[in-house]
C-alpha cells in the first residue's frame, strides 16, 4: 500500500483540523472519552473516535481512502508525550 502524501502545507494542515475539530467533533465528545484518539479527513470533515491511534486512522481509511489525516487527542493539549505529566487542554 502506496503511503498518503500530504496535500497542505503544515499551517494549512493544521488549521483546517483545528477548525474540524472545534466545529464538529467537540461538541459531541464526552468527559468519558477523554484521551482518545480522533482522527478526522480534513478535507471531507469524517472523523473516528477510538482509545487507540491506529484503529482510528485504520476506521477513516476505510470510509475515505485518500483521507488527509488529522489526529488529536480528546482533553489534552498534544497527541503524544515523551515523559512529564499529561496536561489537559483549556476548555473551550
Amino acid at each position: 500500500m502506496a503511503g498518503h502524501l500530504p496535500r497542505y502545507a503544515k499551517e494549512e494542515f493544521s488549521r483546517r483540523g483545528g477548525a474540524i475539530y472545534e466545529r464538529d467533533v467537540l461538541h459531541n465528545v464526552t468527559a468519558s472519552d477523554d484521551g482518545k484518539f480522533v482522527a478526522i479527513d480534513i478535507e471531507t470533515g469524517v472523523w473516528k473516535l477510538d482509545t487507540d491511534d491506529y484503529a482510528a486512522t485504520e476506521r477513516l481509511l476505510q470510509q475515505v481512502p485518500d483521507a488527509q489525516i488529522w489526529l488529536v487527542r480528546v482533553g489534552s493539549v498534544a497527541t503524544y508525550r515523551i515523559g512529564g505529566p499529561r496536561r489537559s487542554a483549556p476548555a473551550i
